[in-house]
């Protein structure tokens, strides 16, 4: 009896199992069938190196259809640039090899910072553009009245293999990225309606609010990837890509908005705040009540719930008025008046975010408010550049040696290198993956040339060569699949595909093979070097605590740039940096966690405070001017060396508190003011009494 129900308890884990390992496996027969068919292509149609389409294949294959999709329209495109670019550089300097060369490393570093700036799929266009510009040079440095053949023969190659891809990738047994988007989204939806549902009654640790916000963020920039990628596989999530974005939009508002309401009632710990949090907490009781209903995420059950909150959000305030009544001190009042508003702001965005995923998949045409919704990437333009730099120099120095040396294959060392600092420039973890690739090279080297020599000499055609050439491949094809290993899988396959370098007819030639064997270790070792000495924020502090300073600024941004769809761009650019930083930084990235919570709920605050600042009187605009002020000076400065410019934020909140009577703006204040004298919040220097008898009896408006 037990047994059977072991086996029945196990059988949908197994069944799991089993149904990944299919699909990787299908994958890898893909990959295969992709690989020889662009390969048999390109010899009957009589190009230079078939072996250059095996690899753009190689590259390109993704057991997600609409990623083979994405991959291949911005590799195409940046074939096509820097096609154009190869051909240029050779008409402004056909006679000065040095001068060309000057001009492709440049090239080159260009492109390698874009692929580092760009992390989503458009990073390969640059890729793309940097390493099309040397395979077209680098074969006509000597002759260069071969440019335009080459120019021909290697763009064809590359957009052979990048059509063939295309081509399996969409119609043999298609993996639909849009059923892993609408999975997505129902686990956003699902999970966060039980988060706030099993939260909202009651207060939860800064521990459970950071765990969450990380989770949170992670979902944020999935569904992002997902979008940017399914709209090329899809018509139809193409043309509610406005919905997305604004669906994701309402989860991101109302995230924060739910983490500062829980920052808010952990303030409000000290028994002289306890009634006002008692009242607090019975309306989050009572507000909590619509969510016990279906929260199932289907679109019938999302009408439903937003109709109950919206019933919910009309009989909020008389619960408010009732709960209001009593109170009677300024204090009192303005910690349950922004504690409401808050809880209101909550109730309402999470109502748009119900409604939202309700009609998200209905027909119709998308409107104004949805197409103005845009993810807002947080990028560190001097990261970028030190990518750029590093595959410069990488260029430069081995350019150098190649003309110093007059080694032959030097063109086959620097072609590897500029594929590889542009592939893998924004990498999360560059140096770990090009050791990766480096062991890949040094397995698939020696196979390639056992297969070579020792069994493609014994074939005769193309079936036998393929039957030869298969139980090499499958290897290194499955370990792609392997999450840990995949960089080890690229390595093998890449190295093993070019040093076989098939060709019709077929030559055998030892001595070359060993040359261009010797080339690819060297190309891999330079940018193996390349990275060790000038790594990205993975490895390098500096670079880190630039991603720490570009996300602190977001609030100096928010104090600071128009308003005009600056909540959608707040809300983006700070969880794409913190992305980033969780990326980079790994483990240690909760140490960055407190900080973003900050930047969240102070720049919301700043950006529904400035809202409200027209409407004020001269003399108030200009006490809400000094704090914004002050906030940004705050912001932008050493997170370190921020003791004078705290107490001058809490000064300037202290004049803003006396002098504004408008309340919707007093009560942004107040809760600005409370993030400051948060003594758990990263936003507090080392305390003083000074600060604490602040805290104690805060100047109010009458």
């Amino acid at each position: 009896m037990n047994a059977r129900k072991a086996m029945a308890s196990s059988r949908p884990w197994l069944m799991g199992q089993l149904r990944e390992t299919a699909l990787d496996w299908l994958y890898v027969g893909k990959a295969l069938l992709a690989i020889f068919t662009g390969g048999w292509l390109a010899m009957r149609m009589d190009l230079q190196q078939p072996a250059t389409t095996m690899m753009t294949v190689a590259l390109v294959m993704h057991p997600a259809s609409g990623m083979v999709l994405a991959k291949s329209f911005y590799r195409a495109m940046g074939t096509l640039v820097g096609c154009g670019v190869a051909i240029a550089l050779v008409g402004l300097f056909p006679q000065q090899r040095e001068l060309l060369l000057v001009g492709m490393a440049l090239w080159i570093g260009l492109c390698a910072a874009g692929a580092s700036l760009y992390r989503n799929f458009m990073s390969y266009g640059f890729v793309l553009s940097g390493y099309t510009v040397a395979i077209v040079v680098l074969p006509v440095v000597q002759h260069p009245l071969g440019l335009f053949d080459s120019a021909v023969m290697r763009v064809s190659e590359v957009m052979l293999g990048i059509l063939v891809a295309g081509l399996v990738g969409d119609v043999l047994f298609p993996q639909r990225l849009r059923m892993a988007l609408r999975q997505q989204l129902a686990d956003q939806y699902r999970g966060f309606l039980a988060f706030v549902r099993g939260s909202l009654g009651g207060v939860l640790a800064r521990d459970a609010l950071e765990e969450a916000h990380m989770r949170f963020v992670g979902e944020t920039i999935q569904v992002e990837n997902l979008r940017s990628s399914v709209v090329f596989e899809d018509a139809g999530v193409r043309a509610h890509s406005p919905r997305l974005r604004q669906l994701n939009q309402h989860f991101m508002e109302v995230s924060t908005s739910y983490q500062t309401l829980h920052h808010l009632m952990n303030r409000m710990h000290a028994p002289h705040h306890r009634d006002t949090r008692d009242r607090l907490m019975q309306l989050c009781a009572f507000t909590a009540t619509a969510l016990e209903g279906d929260c199932q995420p289907s679109p019938e059950a999302a009408a439903r719930l937003a109709r109950v909150l919206q019933q919910t959000e009309r009989a909020l305030p008389g619960k408010i008025r009732e709960q209001r009544q009593g109170l009677t001190s300024h204090r009192e009042l303005l910690d349950f008046d922004t504690g409401t508003e808050l809880l209101g702001r909550c109730l309402q965005e999470l109502r748009a975010y119900v409604q939202a995923y309700a009609v998200l998949r209905r027909p119709g045409v998308a409107t104004a408010a949805e197409k103005e919704v845009v993810f807002q990437h947080g990028n560190d333009r001097l990261g970028a550049l030190v990518s750029g730099v590093r595959a410069t120099a990488t260029m430069l120095v081995m350019g150098s040696f190649w003309i110093l040396s007059g080694w032959v294959h030097g063109g086959s060392a620097m072609m590897l290198a500029t594929i590889f600092t542009g592939l893998f420039a924004s990498a999360p973890n560059p140096s770990a993956v090009v050791r990766q690739i480096t062991l890949g090279f040094a397995t698939g080297m020696p196979l390639a040339f056992l297969c070579q020599f020792l069994v493609l000499t014994h074939m005769d055609g193309f079936g036998l060569m393929v039957a030869g050439i298969v139980p090499f491949l499958l290897t290194g094809l499955y370990l792609t699949t392997r999450p840990t290993l995949a960089g080890y899988g690229t390595g093998y396959v890449l190295s093993f595909i070019y040093l076989l370098n098939l060709h019709s007819p077929m030559t055998f030639d030892p001595v070359y093979v060993a040359n261009e064997a010797i080339s690819q270790i060297g190309g891999v070792l330079a940018v193996a070097v390349a990275f060790s000495l000038f790594g990205n924020a993975s490895s390098n502090g500096w670079l880190r605590n630039r991603l720490l300073n570009q996300l602190r600024y977001q609030v100096a941004r928010a104090c600071e740039a128009p308003l005009g769809g600056l909540r959608h761009r707040l809300e983006s650019a700070t969880r794409d940096l913190f992305m980033q930083i969780m990326v980079h930084a790994g483990p240690r990235a909760r140490d960055w966690l407190p900080w973003a919570l900050s930047v969240h709920e102070t720049g919301r605050a700043v950006v529904e405070l400035r809202r409200r600042y027209i409407a004020l009187p001269l003399a108030e605009q200009a006490a809400v001017a000094a704090v914004l002020e002050a906030f940004a000076r705050l912001y932008r400065g050493d997170a370190g060396k921020q003791d004078v410019a705290h107490q001058s934020a809490l000064l300037a909140l202290d004049t803003a508190m006396v002098t504004v009577t408008d309340r919707p703006a007093l009560r942004q204040l107040h809760l600005l003011r409370l993030a400051l004298l948060d003594n758990g919040s990263v936003l507090v220097a080392t305390p003083t009494s000074n600060f604490h008898s602040h805290q104690e009896e805060a100047p109010h408006a009458p």
